[in-house]
């Protein structure tokens, strides 16, 4: 049966937690291989963007908060 899910497309939270996991730098070969395999390389793109975007947003928010905080 993991077998069966491995031949097929990925779906949303597989790509949210394939893309996550890229993005810190500990995917799994079997999924990176699926991804590569079976993924549609845009999702991908867009998926990375996104989480790229929120990640600034969020390093931006607390380098404010934290400025606030000090008086800066």
């Amino acid at each position: 049966m993991n077998d069966q899910q491995n031949e097929q497309k990925p779906g949303f939270w597989q790509i949210v937690f394939s893309t996550l996991a890229a993005f810190l730098g500990v995917q799994s070969n079997k999924n990176r291989e699926r991804d590569f395999k079976h993924g549609n390389i845009y999702v991908y793109i867009v998926s990375g963007l996104i989480f790229t975007t929120v990640f600034i947003f969020c390093v931006i928010t607390v380098v404010r908060l934290v400025l606030q905080s000090r008086g800066l």
